[in-house]
Order: C-alpha cells, then structure tokens, then sequence
C-alpha cells in the first residue's frame, strides 16, 4: 500500500463532482462538500437519486446532471467521488480520466483506483481530527474515531472545543506582535483554563490565556 501524504485542502469556491445519487454515501459526500463551501455537481439519473439530493438540487444549492459517468466530465472539475461502485468499467474508465487530467479522486471503497483517500473524520468547532488506515481497514478507523468521540472513553478532544477562543487570542497576540513561542502556548494551555471553560466561564478562560502570554512575553522581550 502506499504511503499517504496527509492533507486538509480549501474547495471554497472549487468545483466538486459526486458521481451516484442513490442511497446515503452519496448524499453524505455532496453535504460535506457543500459545508466546506464547495461548488458541487452531482451525476445519476433521476430514478437513482435519493430525494435529499432532488431538494438540494430543486433549491438550486447543486447542480444536478440527471444520468452516470460519461468521458470528458471531468474536464474543470477539481475534485471528484465516486459514490456509485456498481460498473467496474465504468469507474475505470473515470479514474483513467482523473489521471490524466491531474484531478484528485475518490472511488469508495475501492482504493487501488483513488488519487486520495478520505479519513474517518472527528469534527469539534473549528478542529478537525481525521483518522486514517490507508485504505486497509475503513472499519477499523470507524470504530477508533467513535472511540475518539466518546467523552466517557477518552478525554483527548476536550481542549477542541477551546478552538474559537485560542483563536481569537492568537489573532489578538499576533496583532500587537507580542514576541511568543509554540512552546509558550503550550505552557499558557493548563489544566485551569479548559476547567474555567468547561464551568461555563469562556470570558474568563480567554482572559486568564491572554494575561499569562502577555506575562510570557515581557519577559521574552526583556531576554
């Protein structure tokens, strides 16, 4: 198997194509695309396309091409998956074209013929946490990725929900060009601020980062 690069790529405005209408993987991938403010088109015929799809496309929020694959599609598309797996020719003759035309490509669950792989992904306010087998085990990145979510089993994701706040403080710090390290950052992200969070307090929480960097950072200028 090769080894998979690791990437989160910016489709704002990208044309994105989704290839079979029926059932739920295809809805799932045209709602993600849409959420990460792509372009989407979608190809099945009308007697294939679940009606979430029909709405979608009835509202004008997608573009919707009422039949399957035909060579040439991809021509303008940035990114591409293929949620219908039913004719091997048919999704050979698709990820033929993607080679040749450089386009990223998604066949599910059939991966010799992808140009990418998508992850499982965990999600939390601005971060996002994907799990990935290489295309070997999509059941085993699954069941890790509820296990990731699951509060009670594992308490790694508590500091994502901090995500908006850090962010607000680093654009603050950055803007007064206070002289921080990443290793400074860690050290300002205790255990009392993500308790003052969690206790319904984020004012308080955003002011306790921003008085220890400041602190932090007088004393970085005076070195």
């Amino acid at each position: 198997m090769p080894a998979y690069y690791p990437i989160n790529l910016d489709i704002r405005g990208r044309p994105c194509q989704v290839y079979g209408g029926d059932g739920h993987e295809a809805e799932r991938k045209v709602r993600y695309f849409l959420e990460c403010g792509g372009d989407v088109t979608f190809f099945a015929p009308e007697a294939n396309t679940s009606d979430g799809l029909k709405g979608l496309a009835g509202d004008g929020t997608v573009k919707w091409v009422k039949r399957g694959y035909q060579s040439g599609d991809l021509e303008g598309a940035w990114i591409v998956v293929i949620a219908d797996t039913s004719s091997q020719e048919v999704i050979e003759a698709a990820a033929q074209e993607a080679r040749e035309r450089n386009i990223l490509m998604n066949v599910m669950d059939v991966t010799p013929l992808c140009t990418f792989i998508a992850p499982a992904i965990i999600q939390r306010e601005d971060v996002t946490v994907s799990v990935s087998t290489a295309g070997t085990s999509p059941a085993l990145a699954r069941r890790l990725r509820e296990r990731i979510s699951d509060h009670g089993y594992c308490q790694c994701l508590r500091w994502a929900d901090v995500g908006p706040i850090l962010a607000d403080v680093r654009t603050d710090v950055r803007a007064r060009e206070l002289p921080l390290t990443p290793d400074n950052w860690q050290e300002v992200m205790t255990d009392d601020v993500l308790e003052m969070f969690e206790s319904g307090d984020p004012d308080r929480a955003k002011k306790m980062l921003l008085t220890s960097l400041e602190t932090i950072a007088t004393t970085n200028a005076g070195n």
